[in-house]
C-alpha cells in the first residue's frame, strides 16, 4: 500500500482536498494511508520553538535544522524517498509523479517562514521538488498537488486502468480537446470527425490536436517532444518533423 507521511508545522490541513473526491475514496477504502505529523512536536525547549533568525541578517525566520532533523529521523521509512516542497527545488513532471506512484510512498516536508536551513539538506537525503515558479505561504499545499497526483495513478483509484495514459504530460505533448453532448450549442458543433465513427481517423485527429495545441501553447513542451522524437531507439538521428 502506498503510504505517505507528511512533516508539517499545520498537521490539520490534511488530509483536506484529499479526503474527498478520488483520493478521498481511496483513502477510506485503504488503497493508501496519510499520516501528518507534527514538526513541533521534535522541538527541545518550553516553548516548542521551530525557527530562529536567520545567520547574516535579513527578515523572516529560517527552520532550524537540529528540530527538523529529528522529525525526519522519527519518521523515516528505508525505500520510502523524502522530498521538500520548496520553490528551490526541480519542477515536478509527470514521469517523476509516475515514479513515485510506483513506489512504496514518500514522505513529504513542508516548509514555511523563510525555508529551512540549509545544512539539513548537506545532512539529509532530501529531493527539493517545486510545483511551479511561484512562491505559496507554506509547503502544504503544494503537497497535496503532489499526493494527488500520485494517488489517482494507484491501481484501483481511477475508473479505469487506461484512464491517464492519454492525458496532458503522458507523452509529451498537451492532451487533446473533448467534447460530449449535445451535438450543438450556442452555435457551435462537436468536430465531424468525432462523429464519423472512425477510429482511425479519430485517432489521427485527436494526436494532430495535441500537437498543435501544445506547439502554441507551451512551446517549451514541444521543444522537449521534438528533442525526444528526432532521437530513434538504435540511437540513430532522425529528420526533425516540424
Amino acid at each position: 500500500m502506498f503510504s505517505a507521511t507528511v512533516l508539517t508545522l499545520y498537521p490539520e490541513m490534511f488530509p483536506g482536498p484529499l479526503g474527498v473526491s478520488l483520493a478521498g475514496r481511496a483513502l477510506s477504502e485503504g488503497k493508501w494511508s496519510l499520516d501528518a505529523v507534527q514538526i513541533r512536536d521534535f522541538a527541545t525547549d518550553k516553548h516548542r520553538s521551530v525557527d530562529d533568525t536567520p545567520a547574516g541578517g535579513g527578515s523572516g525566520m529560517v527552520l532550524r535544522a537540529d528540530v527538523v532533523a529529528a522529525a525526519i529521523d522519527a519518521t523515516a521509512q528505508p525505500g520510502v524517498p523524502l522530498l521538500a516542497m520548496t520553490p528551490r527545488g526541480a519542477p515536478l513532471t509527470q514521469a517523476r509523479v509516475r515514479a513515485l506512484a510506483a513506489g512504496p510512498g514518500v514522505a513529504i516536508l513542508c516548509g514555511r517562514f523563510e525555508g529551512f536551513d540549509q545544512r539539513l539538506f548537506e545532512a539529509r537525503q532530501i529531493e527539493e521538488v517545486s510545483i511551479g515558479d511561484y512562491v505559496l505561504s507554506g509547503g502544504e499545499t503544494a503537497a497535496i498537488v503532489l499526493l494527488d497526483a500520485c494517488v489517482r495513478l494507484l491501481p484501483g483509484v481511477m475508473g479505469a486502468a487506461s484512464s491517464g495514459d492519454e492525458e496532458s504530460f503522458e507523452s509529451g505533448l498537451l492532451e487533446y480537446p473533448h467534447y460530449t453532448r449535445p451535438q450543438m450549442w450556442e452555435g457551435r458543433t462537436i468536430p465531424e470527425v468525432l462523429r464519423s465513427g472512425d477510429h482511425a481517423a479519430i485517432k489521427a485527429w485527436r494526436q494532430s490536436m495535441a500537437e498543435i495545441d501544445t506547439r502554441l501553447r507551451r512551446p517549451d513542451l514541444w521543444e522537449r517532444h521534438i528533442g525526444a522524437r528526432v532521437q530513434s531507439p538504435s540511437g540513430a538521428r532522425q529528420k526533425k518533423d516540424e
